[in-house]
């Protein structure tokens, strides 16, 4: 339209111009009839040659003209067609819509990873993504997300922190560039928390309750206290820092690590509805959680380091799907002497660490073993 606006300008300025043109061939036109001489002839033609170009100009502004029209019948066409999706979607607004595909594409995500699933046999040497921050903290991708978003949340401290730094990737993340600040409604406590799907899971300080942060909307979407499960320092990891409650997330889903009096201080897995936080179905490990170092799940299975200190190790895993444990034995190299987050990310299939001011990645091996029933 800016385009034909200004050769609609510019042709008229033409036009305009040729407007003497025009009345001297009109009195040429007057005198035609009377005899012509030559000299008048000449000057008759001399006009016509001067009002040729004008010609081009006329078939174009008609071309124009039919580019409107059509113009107009295009969108009167779009706004049909729009007022017929309207009607046809109903009581269905955007948000619906949006969150009636993220359900899919988590269950499609789900499906996918399960075909995937096995058993750790084995953890890489550390890889150091940056140094930074206090001795204890998280830091985490979204463990749901398209592999396109590489955004990176970091949380610094473990105990009455509101300040969540969203990073647009890795990259501005190592380099300290690029990042947005989420202040969130309720302190957190510890360092066990996670992303999935856009949302934030953490435990409110000095409570058991589970909150769930979304940081699209800024807002809290729900929360839920953990019936029983201990909090402020009194069933922590070895390491202390108000640890009692750990949210992780593997191939199946949102889980919570927790401990209650009722379980004498071992550590409980809990299935969490990642929509509702009600706890689905919860196990009793029989490990006591003040002998962890850390935690993780993988494929259903909860693996528990044996410190957070240099020498741990990967030392028990409890299998959910049959309620059953045994004793591991796989090296964990500890790198840098205190690590106080640890979580599996099934997106990626690696571990995220803190350890002490250290932001880190582990690699890690799994056993693929497909039963004859189809199930993982």
């Amino acid at each position: 339209m800016e385009v034909l606006d200004l050769r609609t300008y510019r042709d008229l300025q033409y036009v305009r111009n040729t407007e003497s043109l025009m009345k001297g061939l009109d009195s040429r036109l007057k005198v035609a009839a009377e005899p012509l001489n030559a000299k008048s002839f000449q000057e008759l033609k001399d006009k016509m040659t001067e009002l040729l170009p004008l010609m081009p100009v006329l078939d174009q502004y008609k071309s124009d003209t039919r580019l409107i029209v059509h113009l107009k019948e295009e969108v009167r066409n779009l706004s049909g067609s729009l007022l017929a999706i309207q009607e046809e979607m109903g009581a269905y607004d955007y948000e619906e819509l949006q969150q009636r595909v993220l359900m899919l594409e988590a269950r499609l995500h789900a499906c996918m990873q399960k075909l995937g699933c096995g058993k750790l046999t084995g953890v890489s040497n550390p890889i150091t993504i940056r140094a930074s921050g206090s001795r204890f903290g998280s830091w985490m991708t979204d463990t749901m997300t398209p592999s396109a978003d590489s955004r990176v949340w970091y949380m610094d401290g473990y105990y009455k922190g509101r300040r969540v730094l969203e990073f647009r990737t890795l990259n501005d993340f190592v380099t300290g560039q690029n990042f947005v600040q989420h202040l969130l409604p309720h302190p957190w406590a510890g360092t066990g928390h996670v992303v999935f799907n856009g949302s934030l899971y953490y435990n409110k300080y000095q409570s058991n309750i589970a909150v769930k942060y979304h940081f699209r909307s800024r807002s809290v979407l729900v929360q839920r206290s953990l019936a029983g499960a201990g909090y402020n320092n009194t069933f922590p990891y070895s390491w202390g820092g108000f640890s009692d409650i750990d949210f992780m997330v593997d191939e199946s889903g949102l889980w919570a690590v927790y401990t209650t009096n009722q379980n004498a201080g071992n550590i409980v897995v809990s299935r969490v509805d990642p929509q509702t936080l009600e706890v689905l179905h919860s196990w009793d490990t029989g490990y006591p959680k003040r002998s962890a170092g850390e935690s993780f799940m993988i494929c259903g299975t909860l693996y528990v380091t044996n410190s957070h200190l240099a020498g741990a190790k990967i030392y028990f895993a409890y299998y959910t799907n049959t309620s059953s444990y045994e004793y591991t034995d796989i090296p964990f190299h500890n790198q840098y002497s205190h690590i106080s987050m640890l979580d599996y990310n099934p997106r990626e299939r690696v571990l995220y660490t803190w350890n002490n001011g250290h932001q880190v990645i582990y690699n890690v091996t799994l056993f693929h073993v497909i039963k004859t029933s189809g199930e993982l």
